[in-house]
C-alpha cells in the first residue's frame, strides 16, 4: 500500500434526500481517510451511495451532516468561489461519460482546467499535450472527440483530471461505459500515472478484478463501509 499522510478525511458524513416518498438516506455516518499518493477503490452496488461520496469529497456536493478536511481543512467552510477555487486547484475528476467539448480539439478539452485557473494558453496547452504523448494520444492531439473510440475519448479525460497536477483525482466508474478488454487498459493505466506520479486517486468502481489492482478497496453497502481490504465482493 502507499504511504503518506492523510489527504483526505471523512467524518460521520451522512447524505439524505427528499422525495415525495420520504427521506432517503444514500450516507450513513462515513468515515474514512485518504492517503497522499494512495490509489483506493470504493465498491459497491448501484445506487449503494459510491457517486454522491464522491461528489462531496470533490465539493460538488454538500453533505447533510459531517465533514470532509482537504488538509485537515473543512472543505465546506468555503465559500461557492472559494470551492470553485479549490476544485479546479486540487481535485481532478473523470466521469463514466466522458464530457468532452465536441467542438474543441482533444488538445484544447485536455487543457480547459488549466485555461480555466488562468495559467496561460501556452504553458497549458504544453502541459496538456505532454500529458496526452504520455497517454499515448501524440498523433490524436489535433482531433475532435467524436474522431475518437471511447478508451481514447476516456484518455483524454483523463489527460484533462492530470493537468492542474491536483492533489487527488476522483474517478467515477471510468471503465464503467468501455468493454471489458479497454476498461482493464485503463484502469491499469491510471495505476501506472499513481505509481510513476504518486498521484492519489479514489476510485468509484463496478469491477472488483480491476478494483483489486488498487492499494486498497472499501465495500460500500446501505450507506456504510462494511469492509474494507481486497477480495470477491458481491456488488
Amino acid at each position: 500500500m502507499a504511504e503518506g499522510k492523510p489527504l483526505i478525511q471523512v467524518k460521520n458524513l451522512h447524505k439524505s434526500f427528499i422525495s415525495g416518498e420520504g427521506t432517503l438516506e444514500v450516507l450513513n455516518g462515513i468515515d474514512l481517510e485518504i492517503k497522499t499518493g494512495e490509489m483506493t477503490a470504493i465498491v459497491g452496488a448501484s445506487g449503494a451511495g459510491k457517486t454522491t461520496l464522491l461528489y462531496i469529497m470533490g465539493a460538488l456536493e454538500r453533505p447533510t451532516e459531517g465533514n470532509v478536511l482537504f488538509e485537515s481543512r473543512d472543505v465546506f467552510e468555503l465559500n461557492e468561489k472559494e470551492q470553485a477555487k479549490f476544485r479546479n486547484r486540487n481535485i481532478g475528476f473523470i466521469f463514466q461519460l466522458y464530457y468532452l467539448l465536441p467542438e474543441f480539439t482533444v488538445l484544447e478539452n485536455a487543457a480547459m482546467p488549466a485555461l480555466i485557473g488562468s495559467r496561460s494558453t501556452k504553458e497549458a496547452l504544453a502541459t496538456a499535450k505532454e500529458l496526452l504523448s504520455e497517454i499515448g494520444l501524440a498523433e490524436r492531439v489535433h482531433h475532435k472527440p467524436g474522431e475518437l473510440s471511447g478508451g481514447e475519448q476516456q484518455r483524454v479525460a483523463i489527460a484533462r483530471a492530470l493537468v492542474n497536477r491536483p492533489q487527488v483525482v476522483l474517478a467515477d466508474e471510468p471503465t464503467g461505459n468501455l468493454d471489458s478488454r479497454t476498461g482493464e487498459t485503463i484502469y491499469n493505466l491510471l495505476r501506472r500515472l499513481s505509481l510513476a506520479r504518486e498521484q492519489t486517486f479514489v476510485i468509484a468502481t463496478h469491477n472488483i478484478a480491476l478494483a483489486n489492482k488498487s492499494d486498497r478497496v472499501l465495500h460500500l453497502a446501505d450507506g456504510k463501509i462494511d469492509r474494507t481490504g481486497k477480495g470477491d465482493f458481491d456488488v
